[in-house]
């Protein structure tokens, strides 16, 4: 059976861990998406305030399913 994905960029954040930063834009996404199949990590960078990192962020890409 042949199947059609979109794919969607997103940026997730935490203030602990890109590990964190990936889950909540995955979970976030999966709110109003069904059927995610597959997350690429494209990047990963810090906020820094002060000489200190305030929040771990990945820029994403997320597919899924599309029906019909």
């Amino acid at each position: 059976m042949d199947s059609t994905y979109k794919v969607i960029q997103l940026v997730g954040s935490s203030p602990t861990s890109w590990e964190e930063a990936v889950t909540h834009a995955v979970e976030k996404a999966s709110k109003t998406l069904r059927d995610l199949r597959i997350v690429t990590v494209d990047e990963l960078d810090c906020r820094v305030e002060e000489g200190k990192i305030t929040a771990f962020r990945a820029r994403v890409r997320l597919s899924f399913k599309m029906e019909g």
